[in-house]
């Protein structure tokens, strides 16, 4: 890869805003305005997408009821991400829009039909973010007890990627003739069922609605076990992941296209993103007082915690702040993300593994400083790793205007007077746009 170039993202969840801040918009209202206003701010920007997180359940695990979750709202409340999609597509002209659908939710030809009609609404712009789901509570409101092991999981949705192929290759790309002199408008010869029997699912198909300017949407995923990052590598356009530092950064990255060539997969074809959460300021002693006061407010460490608590299932509540971790935890949930947080042996009490970066959750790399100085060390690690680029959010997801501002107007600024970040968008498909360097 010769370009210096890398791609911007950003993730967020439809759930309320920094509502607590100054600069957020209250937490209300739930018309989606708020996110409609922030795509155009993105795309403004040059962002290559912006992705919508989501979990199917109001948590429970944190304190061992849901009061903290809804009085702090954390993680619920949360709305669904496909209909904010078409919304932000709807009010943008380029931004790729990524909706977050759970192969344990949405059985394969309701989501094949929902991603295709995306996909037109938006014009070409729509990505899936695959995820198998990761919380109990979440399987108990589809019909479930409890989720199946993680590697079951993944041999499900390995067959749910393979069905949902099928369905989106059901019509040839030329099978719309629209011929008014025949009256014909789909050519029944180039539309046909996929006839899937297989282990987890059964589907006749085809799929009803017509090809989508993408015939599929680009799959972004975010596996860091090694059955995720072969998921991943087998699948994904675009990964998400959370490193520790740019050696990090480079070791998975080189790991995902290790295995992608394995397979017989272009590795140039994946772009590897890692989240970061910038801290600005107009000097580097604004943001590191900012820093400082953000992730030492009375919210921040039990935010962070019941946040790792809802997506590993593990009641952070009951562990002394000021003292380590008293054994290596482990989870049937989200596994890279706790060891991503825990930090096994490192020392740290919990207090501090919360307050780093923050919680260990969001953030590869300690971007602290003016947007000059942030530019720099993100073009400096870029170069290190040899690519992708970066998804940024914040640590909770929640934003604010001002941060988005800060984002757009300061930071990218600076990285495309770098020449690190795109000027313009070049193409109309957001896989094109992916895959432009």
């Amino acid at each position: 890869m010769t370009d210096k170039r890398f791609h911007l993202a950003w993730f967020m969840n439809f759930t309320p805003d920094e509502w607590r801040a100054p600069f957020g918009q209250g937490g209300l209202p739930w018309d989606g305005q708020f996110y409609m206003e922030m795509a155009q701010t993105l795309e403004r920007a040059c962002f290559d997408y912006i992705m919508i997180e989501d979990k199917l359940m109001v948590p429970e695990t944190f304190g061992s009821d849901r009061k903290y979750s809804l009085a702090n709202g954390m993680m619920a409340p949360k709305h669904d991400p496909a209909p904010l999609a078409v919304a932000m597509g709807m009010a943008t002209k380029h931004l790729g829009v990524v909706a977050t659908m759970s192969t344990m939710a949405y059985p394969p030809f309701m989501l094949a039909r929902l991603s295709s009609t995306i996909d037109s609404l938006t014009k070409g712009r729509f990505g899936w973010n695959v995820v198998t789901s990761a919380e109990d509570l979440a399987a108990q409101n589809f019909g479930m007890d409890k989720l199946p092991p993680r590697e079951e999981r993944y041999e499900m949705a390995d067959e749910y990627m393979d069905v949902v192929r099928k369905l989106f290759d059901s019509w040839d790309d030329d099978a719309v003739v629209v011929d008014r002199e025949k009256g014909v408008y789909a050519d029944a010869d180039k539309v046909r069922s996929i006839d899937h029997k297989g282990k987890y699912f059964q589907v006749r198909g085809p799929l009803n609605t017509v090809p989508s300017p993408q015939k599929h949407p680009v799959y972004v995923q975010a596996g860091a076990s090694p059955r995720g990052r072969d998921f991943a590598a087998q699948h994904a356009d675009s990964i998400i992941s959370v490193a520790n530092g740019v050696a990090d950064m480079k070791a998975f990255r080189d790991d995902i296209r290790a295995r992608a060539e394995k397979i017989g997969r272009n590795p140039d074809d994946i772009k590897v993103l890692f989240c970061i959460t910038p801290t600005l300021g107009e000097t580097e002693e604004d943001a590191q007082i900012k820093y400082k006061r953000e992730t030492t407010s009375d919210h921040f460490v039990n935010d962070i915690l019941a946040s790792i608590s809802a997506i590993t299932e593990i009641d952070f509540s009951g562990y002394d702040l000021d003292e380590p971790l008293p054994e290596k935890l482990v989870t049937n949930g989200e596994s890279g993300t706790l060891d991503k947080f825990q930090q096994w042996g490192s020392g740290k009490t919990l207090r501090e593994l919360a307050a780093a970066q923050g919680g260990g959750l969001v953030s590869s790399l300690e971007l602290i400083g003016t947007p000059a100085q942030v530019a720099e060390k993100m073009g400096e690690a870029m170069a290190e790793v040899g690519g992708d680029g970066f998804l940024l959010t914040t640590p909770v997801l929640r934003v604010s205007r001002k941060y988005l501002v800060e984002v757009a107007d300061g930071l990218v600024p600076e990285l495309q007077k770098r020449g690190l970040v795109r000027t313009e968008y070049k193409h109309q498909l957001l896989r094109d746009n992916l895959k432009e360097f």
